[in-house]
């Protein structure tokens, strides 16, 4: 099923729709907290610290849209709130490890020089993955002239995904073979947690 279609379906049902929602919140603020994760207690730059400020935001906003399509629903991040939530939950979890562990055998660091290059690579994959995912949700919602709205979640993504480039240049030459490896692996989780998301949808049907 393409993910214009599957979007379609999850927007036209209520249920689906807030755990849709309530994920990508969740996910946001997973990132913001791997991000701070990644921070060096001294050394943290001023970039580091405003794209996990903003990914906070960002999950926060999410939450707070919940109400336009039901009052109160998926409060909590539970598993019953999200959609498809073992894949909505190791999604991220398993980029960061299976990146950390690609960046140790093919460059060989270690420590905190391990979890800064993994946080350049996890989050240009994850940016690359939502310069497509949130227009495209966007453009769905337009479509049915939904209350919910992410527009400005798509232009600070963009700003995202543009740092994101400029810092891994100043990483590494090479740093375009690497990613590549990562958006590799990205695509195959995110294949995943789409499909598994076809299989909660359908189940609501």
């Amino acid at each position: 099923m393409p993910l214009q279609k599957l979007l379609s379906q999850i927007i036209s049902n209520d249920t689906s729709h807030a755990q849709f929602l309530n994920t990508l919140s969740y996910m946001e603020n997973a990132g913001a907290r791997k991000i701070s994760a990644s921070e060096h207690s001294e050394t943290v730059s001023l970039m580091i610290l405003k794209h996990a400020a903003e990914e906070h935001r960002h999950a926060y906003y999410l939450k707070k849209q919940l109400d336009r399509i039901v009052p109160g629903i998926c409060a909590t991040y539970a598993r019953e709130a999200l959609i498809a939530p073992a894949e909505s939950c190791s999604y991220l979890n398993m980029l960061d490890v299976l990146t950390s562990r690609y960046l140790k055998q093919e460059i060989g660091i270690t420590g905190m020089d391990l979890r800064f290059a993994a946080y350049l690579f996890v989050t240009y994959a994850i940016e690359l993955r939502a310069d497509g995912l949130y227009p495209l949700y966007q453009l769905e919602l337009s479509h049915v002239q939904h209350k919910v709205t992410v527009k400005s979640i798509i232009l600070e993504e963009a700003g995202h995904l543009e740092e994101m480039i400029i810092q891994l240049a100043h990483f590494s030459a090479d740093w375009q073979t690497h990613a590549a490896v990562i958006i590799d692996i990205e695509h195959r989780l995110f294949t995943k947690w789409i499909a598994a998301m076809q299989k909660a949808v359908t189940e609501q049907l």
